[in-house]
């Protein structure tokens, strides 16, 4: 018995060859994207609110810090408060399971709020639930700030799978501009996160509400905002002479 001949790829009547895997640099480049948890339309734009993980990824980013501070405001209890906090982390990763989801952003929520509530407790000062998030917003910053100087911006990495660039816009010193200024409008959002929470830190219990409130207000919608406003700046410049093209999933429109 022989078997049957292999048609030719792009042949009449034979299916597409799917596109090999993505090699070396580039492969790991789309992974990085999906791991940061970027999402794309249908028609090739960036879906800023899903890539944000949704309403119930934002309630989870929000609400814990949120209980603390109502609980602490009224109960003026540490440990309580912070008890509170880490219930409301833990009754979205209860939902996740019902909703039979992906458990990654909920067990990070409980994580950042055990380290932040321990570190609290530790201390005895309230203030010190926000201080992990210092840390992680400065360690953002500076490898954004890394990856702008040896020309690899991270806007980069993350859009460009998103835009179907892969690392080709490493070959066009425009775009690799594009995407460095991208980039710094994130460490800019980033940036005023410390600037004007610090401060508001240092004073103590006296800051403590201020703090807390900026933290919610300077979370996820300043976060979507920088994504939006970097993705607008780094879209690539038509070609002189072109007609805007019906809108698809490698299309860049926003």
């Amino acid at each position: 018995m022989t078997l049957p001949e292999k048609p030719e790829p792009g042949a009449e009547g034979s299916e597409p060859a799917p596109a090999p895997d993505a090699p070396g640099l580039a492969g790991l480049a789309e992974g990085y994207a999906s791991k940061a948890g970027l999402h794309r339309t249908d028609d090739g734009r960036i879906d800023v609110l899903k890539s944000a993980g949704g309403y119930q990824g934002i309630a989870e980013s929000i609400l814990p810090g949120l209980v603390f501070l109502i609980s602490f405001t009224i109960t003026a209890d540490l440990t309580t408060s912070l008890i509170a906090a880490l219930a409301a982390a833990a009754v979205f990763t209860v939902v996740r399971l019902i909703q039979r989801r992906p458990l990654t952003q909920a067990l990070a929520g409980v994580v950042g709020v055990g380290i932040s509530a321990w570190l609290a407790n530790t201390t005895g000062k309230a203030e010190d639930f926000y201080l992990p998030g210092f840390l992680t917003n400065a360690a953002y910053i500076v490898a954004m700030v890394v990856s702008i100087a040896v020309r690899w911006p991270i806007a980069g990495l993350l859009f460009g799978f998103i835009r179907n660039e892969g690392l080709d816009w490493r070959q066009h010193p425009a775009r690799v501009r594009a995407y460095q200024l991208g980039t710094w409008i994130i460490v800019g959002v980033l940036a005023l996160r410390l600037v004007v929470q610090v401060p508001l830190y240092l004073m103590g219990p006296d800051g403590l509400a201020a703090l807390a409130t900026t933290r919610l207000i300077m979370g996820a919608p300043l976060y979507i905002l920088g994504v939006w406003l970097a993705w607008l700046v780094t879209r690539p410049a038509a070609p002189p002479g072109t007609q805007p093209s019906k809108p698809s999933a490698s299309n860049d429109s926003v």
